[in-house]
């Protein structure tokens, strides 16, 4: 196995909000307002930049979109 990326080489993870939010046709606006996170922070995550997510936003943003957590976040092969 190898070892975990240093985090000067970034993280695997990658969000599809933009896809998840094109096949239900809502902007991220929108989904800032259901969700009751600034669309920066939105945009943040979006764009694979978030560090973290807290669990309470996870679950909102699945309620929201009407995912799981496995369709909003994958995690690329090594």
């Amino acid at each position: 196995m190898a070892p975990p990326a240093s985090p000067e080489e970034g993280h695997r993870v990658r969000c599809h909000l933009d896809r998840l939010l094109a096949e239900r046709d809502l902007t991220l606006r929108a989904l800032s307002e259901l969700v009751g996170v600034s669309t920066v922070n939105l945009s943040v995550l979006k764009n694979d930049r978030a560090r973290a997510v807290r669990f309470s936003t996870l679950t909102a943003l699945c309620d929201a979109l009407d995912c799981t957590p496995g369709e909003l976040f994958s995690v690329e092969p090594r």
